[in-house]
């Protein structure tokens, strides 16, 4: 019963979280709104994910923050192995109540613990790990939470910011969208396989804190008193007892769901130098070490693929204020989606397929769909891994996220079409200075003489017209306003006549 209310108390908790905190307000803006909310980080389950701190750490080869609260976790499951999977993790959590709904309507399939495939989940590890080596982020399609926090982002956070602010801020629900709620929705139905499927045989974070078990301070043990009743071996759900019913140490979470059920109260949880005794847990490193060799030479063969290339497909996105330059981006993030969630505009959205698989959800700013707000820095403060580094508002309006360039073969001024100057007073009105309006001459071609006085003349062939200067951040505030305006409103252009262009120079 603890143990259950430790569950819901740290899912709930996650939610919250998600949704009551990180979701932006829907019709005032408030730059406050997040650090006034935020009585816990809303990254933290991010951070508990061991698995995020140890890939971001290899794949960027810097100490990335949440390594911090990995290394917690992975102590603590030094001192009770696998506790974090038993008691706290809210994927935990909802693989339980899913496995307690199909089984009140199914009965899943039944499969015995110790079987070789069970140890598939160190090979994902080792492919995770693996990859890594050579700066290629594998584990946002795998770690549980990454998982979880990403796939409630893009429904339950897309019906949220639907309903808040209004349907049409939504972009279509792309192939992000839907390969994410798939691989959300593919953790609780391999779960029609057996009870916490995902845990026991798939989970790359479990995996690694089953290899951390091997120097467990404290363990399952099994008296003299067992009289062989079966009932442990029935009852775990993370198929930690052998058909001898001593332990798998590599796969026992610390639930104590079997001592509790146990009749000759034969099973106790006591420190392994007190007794000796149980098991040995195979915890699979020969698969793990093979799949980690497999995965460097996939990380590998990705590196040279995009080398070969020239300039990555990349480039071409403008990733939001704070983020490290393209490549390190891409080694640090893992794809969680949260700064995508926190996004008041919302301006930041998730990566397509058209980005390649190494960069699929990870944050691209959009312009035409929105600005990015000068008095906010929310995406700044949620970042799990270090991709997008934490700015204070100040540090934020100068960090040059891209630069903006106008096309003067369209630009309506340039054209001598009309006069317009949405761009600088929206620059203007944040307070960027960054376009300024510059007298140019225009062609008049030739005039009857007489048909207009000198002065009607020099009128005529002069107009004032914007022009980019060296202040420019990128920050789409100019884009916004000519799409919304010229393009959507008036449809006096086929396009925006200024565009945010990622910045020459990588950051």
């Amino acid at each position: 019963m603890i143990r259950r209310c430790v569950q819901i108390a740290a899912f709930g908790l996650l939610v919250y979280l998600l949704v009551g905190v990180s979701f932006p307000p829907g019709h005032v803006f408030d730059p406050n709104s997040l650090s006034d909310a935020e009585t816990l980080p809303v990254e933290l389950f991010l951070w508990l994910d061991p698995l995020v701190g140890v890939s971001a750490v290899i794949a960027a080869r810097i100490v990335a923050i949440a390594i911090v609260a990995s290394a917690a976790v992975i102590l603590l499951c030094i001192i009770m192995p696998r506790v974090f999977c038993g008691w706290i993790c809210p994927m935990g959590a909802l693989i339980d109540a899913f496995d307690w709904l199909v089984g009140r309507w199914t009965r899943p399939i039944h499969q015995r613990p110790g079987r070789w495939w069970t140890r598939a989940r160190y090979g994902v590890l080792g492919v995770v790990i693996g990859a890594s080596l050579f700066g290629v982020m594998l584990a946002g399609f795998v770690a549980p939470l990454v998982v979880l926090t990403r796939g409630s982002v893009f429904t339950i956070g897309r019906v949220q910011g639907g309903a808040a602010r209004g349907w049409e801020t939504l972009t279509p629900a792309g192939w992000a969208v839907w390969i994410s709620a798939g691989i959300l929705a593919g953790t609780l139905l391999v779960g029609l396989l057996g009870r916490r499927f995902w845990c026991r045989v798939l989970c790359p974070s479990g995996a690694l804190l089953s290899l951390a078990s091997g120097g467990r301070i404290y363990e399952r043990r099994v008296n003299s008193n067992c009289t062989g009743c079966g009932k442990c071996v029935d009852t775990c759900a993370f198929g930690a007892v052998n058909d001898d019913f001593t332990t798998r140490h590599g796969a026992c979470a610390f639930c104590r769901t079997c001592s509790a059920i146990c009749p000759a109260e034969a099973i106790s949880f006591a420190n392994r130098l007190s007794s000796p005794g149980g098991k040995p847990a195979r915890t699979g490193r020969r698969a793990a070490i093979a799949a980690m060799l497999v995965g460097a030479g996939a990380g590998g063969a990705v590196k040279w693929a995009l080398a070969h290339q020239g300039a990555r497909k990349q480039s071409r996105f403008i990733r939001p204020p704070g983020s490290v330059a393209e490549e390190q981006f891409l080694a640090l993030c893992v794809q969680c989606g949260q700064c995508v969630q926190v996004c008041p505009g919302p301006v930041l959205h998730p990566a397509g397929l058209d980005a390649g698989l190494d960069a699929l959800w990870t944050p691209i700013v959009i312009p035409t769909h929105a600005a990015c707000h000068p008095d906010c820095n929310f995406c700044t403060q949620v970042c799990p891994t270090g991709a997008i580094q934490p700015l204070s508002l100040e540090q934020k309006r100068s960090f040059v996220m891209g630069v903006a360039k106008i096309d003067t073969s369209i630009c309506l001024p340039h054209c001598g079409a009309e006069d317009c100057r949405l761009c600088y007073d929206e620059c203007t009105a944040a307070g960027y200075d960054a376009i300024e309006m510059r007298e140019i001459k225009l062609d008049i071609g030739d005039i009857d003489e007489g048909a207009f006085s000198d002065m009607e003349r020099d009128a005529m062939s002069k107009i004032e017209a914007p022009f980019i200067t060296d202040k420019c951040v990128g920050c789409g505030l100019c884009e916004y306003r000519c799409h919304s305006q010229r393009v959507i409103n008036t449809k006096s252009l086929p396009r925006s006549a200024i565009i945010v262009h990622p910045p020459e120079t990588n950051r």
